[in-house]
């Protein structure tokens, strides 16, 4: 699915284009790029309940990708996520900065 939208900067017409990654394949290679950037996670853990956590993107594996939390946010260091969360939206990335 591709989003368009219209918008005006100083009277010059932008055409910004947001494409969901549709293949494991390609969220796998976008945020391999990424190695290194500070991230917020939003993971559905049931019904209705979603879990906000911030980390660093630290490595990516043929099946998971692993981020390092923040220790004065979370009780614990890591978590590990499957491509296919972030392809059924059970998680949301975005990205805070871009990798060191």
């Amino acid at each position: 699915m591709v989003n368009l939208k219209f918008s005006a900067f100083r009277g010059i017409m932008m055409l910004e284009v947001n494409a969901m990654p549709t293949t494991l394949a390609t969220i796998k290679k976008d945020l391999e790029g990424r190695i290194g950037s500070e991230i917020m996670l939003v993971a559905q853990t049931g019904r209705k309940r979603q879990t906000e956590r911030r980390g660093v993107l630290t490595e990516t594996y043929p099946s998971v990708f692993v981020v390092d939390l923040d220790p004065n946010e979370n009780s614990f260091e890591r978590v590990s996520y499957s491509y296919s969360d972030i392809l059924t939206r059970t998680v949301e990335i975005e990205f805070l900065s871009e990798a060191v």
